[in-house]
């Protein structure tokens, strides 16, 4: 009995599985943008003065640190 439930539970999952097996071109394209938004806006923000300096603070006093 319990290799049947077993075997029938397989099954359902592969079914499942193959209805959806991955996105379609539009999620694709929505993540893209997505993903891209989200580079720019990173990029606007590390390349700002204020983190820019303080980066650079932080690289110093790494790169003065007595060993």
């Amino acid at each position: 009995m319990y290799a049947r439930d077993y075997a029938r539970t397989l099954r359902r999952r592969a079914r499942a599985a193959g209805r959806d097996a991955g996105m379609v071109t539009s999620e694709y394209a929505m993540g893209l943008i997505a993903a891209v938004g989200f580079a720019g806006l990173l990029y606007k923000v590390v390349t700002s003065g204020q983190v820019r300096a303080a980066l650079q603070a932080l690289v110093e006093k790494a790169l003065n640190a007595p060993f």
